[in-house]
């Protein structure tokens, strides 16, 4: 926003317990604003603050006013940039510089969604004035940074949550409910790729490693998140990749082995668009994710004869991104600091296995030590 010898592993998040209890086996369709196992906003809710009014900001303002949350400021470099966006969204405090946004006595919670290389500098910003972050992925460039943004909301009793959006929609809780459940045996692979044909233009964000461009944070977080959710933390680690001539990359493949045995694979890329499909393998059942997987989808699940268990269908009212934020209103509401979905630590993790993965395909970015 997407070889050589494996690093040696790094902190991991233990692979997750897969015992077996029964089978699903009946159509599924979730339907309305609020699907089954989210709960609505309680009154009153977070009031939130967007940081960086750019294209997938818009995205997550549309979703705020589906869901009915309460959508109050708007931060910018540029105060018409900033009013633009409000007129649009109706929100009626605007701020021509991020400074006063972080400010602004009635904001709770900001969501950052500027370039990956200021994420960490503007989440501590917020958290430093008293404000819970929602941050968009990648998290923030690196591991090191991630790790600051979440000891700065430790220390100050804050919620810190990256805006993985898909983890919380309703087909991946589903699916993770199906897996849980034992359904599809030992998992022994997990295949998905992220692939779309955005801008060869060496201006680009996504070709400017100065603006952390490349098809891995921007594309790749995706897949990788999901391994890391489906099949616990990487253990050994192998990828290849293109790159374009900035030197971000444009393709990158990836093979990682995990505790349990099963392997990962993944393909992102920003200049050639593939199915954006994803599959989970094991040895009596597969779910087969239909495109685009990361977003409100259906899926199936399939036995190793071919019978279908289960067919679910996404319905839900606009992208899914409300998914995310109504979390993060329970979270606070219950007075915990931490997603039970995405924990802040895996947050870390997940980056470090990005900083090994873009160390193995040679691609740095400036200023990195």
């Amino acid at each position: 926003m997407s070889p050589s010898p494996p690093p040696s592993p790094s902190s991991r998040r233990a692979a997750p317990d897969r015992s077996r209890s029964g089978t699903a086996a009946v159509p599924h369709r979730e339907r309305g604003r609020y699907a089954r196992g989210v709960t609505p906003p309680s009154s009153p809710g977070l009031r939130w603050g967007i940081l960086g009014p750019g294209g997938i900001a818009r995205a997550f303002a549309a979703d705020l006013r589906t869901a009915g949350l309460d959508l109050v400021a708007v931060g910018s470099r540029r105060l018409d940039s900033a009013s633009t966006f409000a007129a649009e969204f109706g929100i009626p405090r605007v701020h021509g510089s991020y400074e006063e946004l972080v400010s602004d006595p009635d904001v709770d919670i900001v969501y950052i969604a500027t370039p990956h290389p200021f994420h960490a500098a503007q989440a501590i910003l917020a958290l430093e004035h008293g404000k819970h972050v929602l941050v968009e992925k990648p998290f923030t460039l690196t591991a090191t940074e991630a790790a600051a943004v979440r000891d700065a909301a430790a220390e100050r009793g804050l919620l810190a949550m990256e805006a993985m959006w898909t983890r919380y929609l309703p087909h991946m809780v589903r699916i993770r409910e199906i897996i849980a459940a034992g359904t599809l045996g030992e998992i022994r692979a997990l295949l998905a790729d992220h692939t779309q044909t955005i801008s060869s233009d060496p201006a680009h964000r996504l070709n400017a490693l100065e603006l952390g461009g490349g098809a891995l944070l921007d594309l790749g977080i995706y897949p990788i998140s999901f391994a890391w959710d489906i099949l616990g933390g990487p253990l050994s680690i192998t990828a290849s990749a293109r790159l374009g001539e900035t030197g971000a990359d444009t393709e990158v493949a990836t093979i990682m082995s995990h505790a349990s045995g099963a392997l990962s694979t993944s393909l992102s890329a920003s200049r050639s668009a593939g199915p954006n499909t994803a599959h989970v393998i094991g040895t009596d059942a597969r779910i087969e994710i239909d495109t685009v997987w990361y977003t409100p989808t259906s899926f199936r699940v399939v036995a190793a004869d071919g019978t279908v268990l289960e067919e679910y269908a996404s319905g839900i009212e606009g992208r899914g991104m409300q998914y995310q934020a109504l979390a993060a209103e329970r979270y606070v509401a219950e007075g915990r600091f931490d997603s039970d979905i995405l924990p802040i630590d895996e947050t870390v993790a997940i980056m470090e296995t990005l900083d090994d993965l873009r160390a193995l395909i040679g691609v740095r970015y400036p200023g990195e030590d």
